[in-house]
C-alpha cells in the first residue's frame, strides 16, 4: 500500500508558477498510475493530471492543458506538477493520487496541498 505526501504549495500572483511535488512511500512506486486533482472551497474534487506508470502516457485536463506539465521520476518516488501561468481560477487544494497500473480507480490519496493564486 502506497502512501503519499505533497508539497510545494503556496501563494502566487497570477502569472506566475508554482512546481509541487508528491512523495510516495511504502510500495513499488512503479506499480501505480499517478494524478493530481484539485479541490475548490464549495466544488467537487476535479481531475487535473495524470501520468502512467512508465512516465511516457499523460493526461491533462483542458483546463490546464498547455500550461501544467506532469512528470515523475520512479528513481526517486517521486511525481512533480509544474504549474505555469496560473490564475486565479487555479486556487484550490492540490492532491496527489495513485493507483495500481491498470483500468483503476484512483484509490490512493495524499492529504492535499493548498495552492492559491492572487490577481
Amino acid at each position: 500500500q502506497v502512501k503519499l505526501e505533497e508539497s510545494g504549495g503556496g501563494l502566487v500572483q497570477a502569472g506566475g508558477s508554482l512546481r509541487l511535488s508528491c512523495a510516495a512511500s511504502g510500495d513499488t512506486f512503479s506499480n501505480y498510475d499517478m494524478g493530481w486533482f484539485r479541490q475548490a472551497p464549495g466544488k467537487e474534487r476535479k481531475f487535473v493530471s495524470g501520468i502512467n506508470w512508465t512516465g511516457r502516457t499523460t493526461y491533462y485536463a483542458d483546463f490546464v492543458k498547455g500550461r501544467f506539465t506532469i512528470s515523475r521520476d520512479n528513481a526517486k518516488n517521486t511525481v512533480d506538477l509544474q504549474m505555469n501561468s496560473l490564475e486565479p481560477e487555479d486556487t484550490a487544494v492540490y492532491y496527489c493520487a495513485g493507483h495500481l497500473r491498470g483500468p483503476y480507480e484512483y484509490d490512493y490519496w495524499g492529504q492535499g496541498t493548498q495552492v492559491t493564486v492572487s490577481s
